[in-house]
């Protein structure tokens, strides 16, 4: 064996370990962060299939057994982003109607504490014009920059955070019930409530932001799986009217994300029209979505961007969506077993224990 082919089985062998971890529901932050560059680890299984190809005699056993490997480590990855790609159905219609009372435009941001930008923001929310606009990770030179909404959006939760949760909601529909809640963490809000819609309907919303699995934050994804899947547990699958909007610090093909579609219900208008990636603003080929915006199944889509840059490590998110109650047996939610259900709870109990 040549030193070309022992770097190249080297690079072979190493490639497959984001698989077997991801295979395992181990909740490490070391593990868990292998969901989230799934399409960069594809691409680079593909450039190790072609390198193996180049190198390999396949005169032994082994070399014939590693592509197989690769080839399988490829398959796994490639399916679990391929809902997200244009290849696969969509799971919100696309409404084809005129401008009409039945709507709400959303825009998210994660606007990063440290980014002093505020213009940019500022710029693209006079350009959007949203009903509903959220900042994540504002503080109050945040909440004093946003101040120039006060009149336009006349209704706002503020919660001002120096630790990197804060959050900040501006609306221009009425907002009733409004409440901040800490769901597993004591220092990292949600903000819950419901909206009235310009039809007079009362849409339940739900913006989270939960703690991510880092070395710096939380060693495990305990604490943001329980919140998400708690979050899941507390819509009624059968619920009318429901959005949850935030950056959920996880990836939409994530175990704990799809479960959390399946308990809840909800639908993410992504899932046949694109990735859609908004984190990180400042390296093109390590992105991924995190910003999220789910509803239920009587909501159509209108229109989704990722919008431009405005400073922020993260991409705003804007989606528009129509309700349209018929659409409800037309699209189909995600569906949960009983082993995922029970697996959620040992979750849920486990975050609320740390």
């Amino acid at each position: 064996m040549d030193y070309i082919e022992i770097i190249v089985v080297f690079f072979n062998i190493v490639i497959c370990i984001p698989t077997l971890a991801s295979i395992t529901k181990l909740d490490y932050w070391w593990i868990r962060d292998f969901d989230f560059p799934r399409i960069q680890i594809s691409v680079l299984i593909c450039f190790n299939i072609i390198a193996a190809l180049f190198v390999y005699s396949f005169e032994d056993w082994w070399h014939i057994l590693i592509v197989a490997i690769l080839f399988f480590n490829l398959v796994y990855q490639c399916w679990l982003i391929l809902p997200y790609t244009i290849f696969w159905k969509k799971q919100v219609i696309k409404y084809g109607g005129e401008d009409n009372n039945n709507q709400i435009s959303v825009l998210v941001s994660n606007v990063l504490t440290t980014n002093r930008d505020y213009h940019k923001l500022i710029d693209l929310i006079k350009s959007r014009d949203p009903d509903v606009f959220l900042t994540l990770e504002s503080d109050k030179e945040w909440e004093k920059a946003l101040n120039v909404f006060e009149k336009e959006y006349s209704y706002s939760v503020k919660v001002p955070l120096d630790n990197l949760y804060g959050m900040h909601l501006y609306s221009k529909l009425a907002l009733k019930d409004m409440e901040v809640k800490y769901l597993i963490k004591d220092h990292i809000p949600s903000i819950h409530g419901s909206i009235e819609l310009s039809n007079g309907k009362m849409a339940n919303i739900h913006c989270l932001h939960p703690r991510p699995p880092s070395p710096t934050e939380s060693k495990t994804s305990t604490n943001r799986d329980a919140e998400l899947l708690l979050m899941g547990k507390k819509i009624d699958k059968d619920a009318e009217l429901v959005l949850v909007f935030g950056d959920l610090n996880d990836v939409a093909w994530s175990r704990t994300t799809k479960l959390f579609q399946k308990i809840s219900g909800l639908m993410d208008p992504r899932r046949g029209r694109g990735f859609f990636n908004t984190y990180n603003a400042n390296y093109l080929l390590m992105r991924w979505p995190l910003d999220h915006i789910f509803h239920t199944n009587d909501f159509t889509l209108v229109e989704m961007a990722r919008e431009k840059n405005i400073g922020s490590d993260h991409f705003p998110m804007y989606v528009k969506l129509n309700y349209t109650p018929e659409a409800e047996w037309k699209q189909h939610d995600l569906k949960s077993s009983k082993s995922e259900e029970e697996w959620a709870d040992k979750k849920i109990e486990k975050g609320k224990k740390k």
